[in-house]
C-alpha cells in the first residue's frame, strides 16, 4: 500500500525511501510519469524537485516547455502541503495557477517550496475552524543548472476537510 505521508516522512531521512517515494509517485500519478520528475530532497519544511532536460519536457525550440514548468510548480507545492497536512483528513484541489516565465530553460530545472508548520497552523488549520474551505497561494521559483531564474509559479490551493466535501449535487 502506498502511504504518501509515511513515505514523505521516511524519505526525509533515508535515500532508500527517497528512491521508493520517487518510484511510487511516478506510478501513482501517471500523468506526471513522462516528465520524469525527481524529488531531490524532503526536508522538515521544504521539498526540492527536479525536472530533467529531455525530449518529453521540451518545446518546439528545444527549451523547457512552459507546461512542464507549470506542472513542476504544482507538483512541488502540492507535495509540500501534503507533507504538512494529513491527506486522509484534508483534500487539496488546485484552484488557480498563474505562471511567469523569465529565461529559456536549456538544462534541467530545480524548484523548492517551503512552508513551516507555523504557517500551516495559522494560514490553514486555524482558518478551517471557522470556514469550510481555505485558499492559500504558494509562490515557487524554478532555476536551471546555472541558477538562472526560469519561472515563478503562483499556485492557489483550496483546502477542505474531507468530511465537508460534497460529491453529489
Amino acid at each position: 500500500m502506498f502511504n504518501l505521508t509515511s513515505l514523505l516522512k521516511r524519505a526525509s531521512k533515508s535515500p532508500t525511501y527517497l528512491k521508493l517515494l520517487n518510484y511510487g509517485l511516478a506510478r501513482k500519478v501517471p500523468f506526471n510519469k513522462p516528465h520524469g520528475f525527481k524529488i531531490l530532497e524532503v526536508g522538515e519544511n521544504h521539498i526540492t524537485t527536479f525536472l530533467p532536460y529531455k525530449k518529453s519536457n521540451l518545446n518546439h525550440i528545444r527549451g523547457l516547455h512552459a507546461c512542464a514548468l507549470a506542472t513542476l510548480s504544482e507538483f512541488t507545492t502540492g507535495l509540500s502541503l501534503l507533507r504538512q497536512l494529513n491527506s486522509k483528513k484534508y483534500r487539496l484541489i488546485m484552484k488557480n495557477m498563474r505562471m511567469e516565465y523569465y529565461y529559456q530553460g536549456k538544462t534541467g530545472a530545480t524548484a523548492t517550496f517551503s512552508i513551516s508548520k507555523e504557517q500551516v497552523e495559522t494560514q490553514i488549520l486555524n482558518a478551517l475552524k471557522t470556514e469550510d474551505t481555505v485558499s492559500i497561494v504558494c509562490d515557487i521559483s524554478a532555476h536551471d543548472a546555472t541558477n538562472n531564474h526560469i519561472s515563478s509559479g503562483f499556485i492557489e490551493w483550496q483546502i477542505k476537510e474531507w468530511k465537508k466535501v460534497k460529491t453529489e449535487v
